[in-house]
């Protein structure tokens, strides 16, 4: 017994992204789609809060063409090349010291590498799935379709990077872009629930990150047919782009909740 116990907690230590880890990335583009903060709660542990904008909590949809990631100190030729489609919840955690810390609950990660869903499995809770990824584009669109192994589609998201002067989403609960970028990404820390109470707490580390407005002409996200979001209607807030970005993952780090501000 006490042998499986051991086994158990290193496995656990092991998902709290144990090393750093870089990467580069070719093009992120991140869409939001705002729901009543209510409907997300039963999505977001105790000990974080839900980022609201005008009792709206957002849940953002990130598209990541990803180059040579690897562990921190390996060579760029061990690296791996996959897509990647995060969804996530933004939201905030405050540390014992008080500290209001701004990040990302992650509900589900989506690859087209098999390799990666391991790997991601084994050091993250970020709760990789593979998918079969379709990439296609007609004149300046570019949609990108997702589906599971039965066939299901996941994702089906057609965007315009080629515009000027976006204009919001007509549905957005945002008055202006301004506002909007604060819902953009990335955010710093990702946070991931331990048993105790306590978060992983994963900061990542970019430079250059500008993102610029594109026009999402259609979409389905297969998520928002599952609960606790069946049945009320996907916001979609904005969506953004930003290409060519070195980026960092820090170790984890275990973070307890409960300080003043």
């Amino acid at each position: 017994m006490a042998a499986c116990g051991s086994i158990s907690e290193s496995v656990s230590r092991l998902k709290r992204h144990p090393f750093p880890v870089l990467a580069h990335f070719d093009r992120v583009v991140a869409v939001s789609f705002a729901f009543p903060a209510d409907v997300l709660r039963p999505l977001v542990p105790d000990g974080l809060e839900i980022d609201a904008f005008e009792d709206f909590g957002f849940v953002t949809v990130a598209l990541v063409w990803t180059r040579e990631m690897r562990p921190a100190g390996f060579p760029r030729s061990l690296g791996r090349d996959f897509f990647l489609a995060g969804y996530r919840i933004f939201t905030r955690l405050r540390d014992e010291s008080g500290r209001n810390l701004r990040g990302l609950r992650i509900l589900r990660s989506e690859t087209d590498s098999r390799i990666m869903v391991g790997l991601g499995n084994l050091v993250t809770a970020y709760n990789y799935r593979h998918v079969k990824l379709s990439i296609s584009g007609s004149g300046s669109e570019t949609r990108v379709l997702t589906s599971l192994t039965g066939g299901e589609t996941s994702l089906d998201l057609t965007f315009d990077s080629s515009m000027e002067n976006v204009p919001l989403p007509a549905s957005s609960p945002f008055p202006d872009w301004r506002s909007a970028r604060r819902f953009a990404g990335p955010m710093p820390f990702t946070f991931s629930p331990e048993p105790d109470g306590s978060f992983v707490v994963i900061e990542g580390v970019r430079a250059g990150w500008v993102p610029r407005p594109v026009v999402v002409k259609d979409w389905h996200v297969g998520l928002f047919d599952e609960s606790p979001f069946l049945g009320t209607k996907p916001i979609l807030a904005n969506a953004f782009i930003v290409e060519n970005i070195a980026y960092r993952w820090d170790r984890g780090r275990i973070v307890k909740t409960g300080g003043r501000g």
